[in-house]
């Protein structure tokens, strides 16, 4: 009976001993694997409806002429105003776009030559143009162009004439998002409006005007 229980625990212990060198040679399950979360990335969407106002400096040049006269002169001013548009985004870099604004502009000068005092003045004009920009995330510079008006009025020795003028414009800028909505500017604008006729009391008058503005701009977009 001894010899039975002395048997009987040499036993146990030999099976304790090499129980974790059988549970080492069993197939182990893969620890479960976790894919990594993609950290989220902020998605600048230029898209939508857009209205803002403009603050700028004009430089106007009229190329006057009366019966081989020449009466040209240049003149400079404080330009204001409003713009409209909307902005389509193509891809994550290329937008595109229309947009209209109205400034009025403080641009008046005048000449004597030949007997004639001619005064010559534009006080406001407008654009309606297409854009064409490339974004950097919040950050987008742009190309525009299209047609330009502008009022046009000549005066001298007590007669004048005036007229709406229908021309082209053409310039660049860059923007910014400052939030999701608010949006800043800066841009130049260049106008042609090519050779206008005025008649002052039968004495007729050529003007070739041209305008060139520096503006900054703060918009919102919808």
């Amino acid at each position: 009976m001894k010899r039975l229980a002395i048997a009987g625990l040499a036993l146990t212990a030999t099976t304790a001993g090499t129980a974790p060198v059988w549970a080492a040679d069993l197939p182990q399950a893969p620890a479960p694997a976790y894919e990594a979360v993609p950290a989220p990335q902020q998605s600048i969407d230029w898209s939508g409806i857009y209205v803002g106002g403009n603050v700028g400096w004009a430089f106007g040049n009229f190329d006057n002429s009366s019966g081989g006269v020449g009466l040209g002169t240049s003149t400079s001013g404080v330009s204001g105003g409003l713009y409209t548009g909307y902005n389509f985004q193509v891809t994550p870099n290329v937008i595109v776009g229309a947009e209209a604004d109205f400034s009025l502009t403080d641009l008046e000068e005048s000449r004597t030559n030949g007997g004639l005092n001619l005064q010559s003045k534009s006080n406001w004009n407008s654009n309606i143009r297409g854009r064409i920009g490339y974004s950097f995330d919040r950050y987008m510079v742009y190309g525009a162009g299209g047609l330009a008006l502008a009022d046009l009025e000549v005066s001298g020795n007590g007669a004048s004439d005036s007229k709406t003028a229908l021309g082209w414009t053409a310039g660049a800028g860059a923007e910014a998002l400052v939030t999701n909505n608010v949006t800043t500017r800066l841009e130049y604008v260049y106008q042609d409006f090519g050779s206008q006729d005025f008649n002052l009391n039968g004495r007729g008058v050529s003007s070739d005007f041209s305008n060139s503005t520096v503006r900054l701009g703060v918009g919102y977009k919808f």
